[in-house]
């Protein structure tokens, strides 16, 4: 596989860069991965990058989005951080992406069972974890539920995960006008997720792609 050009990733619209990662992830659950050349391609992308797509996801070592997605050297923008939440470092990181090198679609990918997520639904405080949890909160109590809401209960945590996705699409457009106005204008596109750590399938929302 050759690395990414500048004419192609100009032709790869939000649509289409959904449909290569969906296509890569079923690649990838059915041991069917694409043979990359990465020595070759980081030859190719040794002068420059072209991305099609930036993700978020969390920082959970079994998450690569490279690996789930079957993706090579110079695909995607891969941002990580505990929870996949979004700060000012992670929406300059996404506007870099795509206002200047180019990027077509934002995805926010969650996962089951994620330690993020249960720290914030048992009120984890530790260090500067402590501020980080913080942000996942908010979707914690956004989730309507009337069993237990503690960790152990791995179905509540996993809505919670949910609520975190599509909150965190929210929060990309409302605090970044720059992301928000290519949006809209469909220059580039947005889309949530959740990757099951039991099965290694990504499942993206109905009409996740905005």
């Amino acid at each position: 596989m050759r690395a990414l050009t500048k004419e192609q990733q100009e032709k790869i619209t939000p649509e289409k860069g959904l449909e290569r990662l969906k296509e890569g992830n079923k690649r990838f659950v059915s041991n069917q991965k694409l043979d990359h050349g990465l020595l070759q391609q980081v030859n190719e992308t040794s002068k420059g990058q072209n991305p099609f797509a930036i993700i978020l996801s969390c920082i959970d070592s079994r998450t690569s989005s490279e690996l789930i997605f079957d993706q090579g050297m110079g695909d995607i923008f891969n941002a990580r951080v505990a929870g996949n939440i979004v700060n000012e470092d992670i929406l300059g990181s996404m506007e870099f992406a795509c206002k200047v090198a180019g990027s077509k679609l934002i995805v926010v990918l969650g996962h089951t069972s994620c330690g993020a997520v249960k720290g914030a639904c048992d009120n984890v405080e530790l260090g500067n974890l402590t501020v980080l949890l913080d942000k996942i909160k908010p979707s914690v109590e956004g989730v309507n539920y009337d069993g237990d809401r503690s960790s152990k209960n791995l179905e509540f945590v996993d809505k919670v995960a949910e609520e975190n996705v599509h909150r965190t699409i929210d929060d990309i457009q409302n605090r970044s006008s720059i992301l928000k106005e290519m949006i809209q204008n469909g220059e580039i596109g947005i889309a949530g997720g959740m990757y099951d750590v039991g099965t290694g399938v990504v499942n993206f929302y109905d009409h996740s792609l905005q």
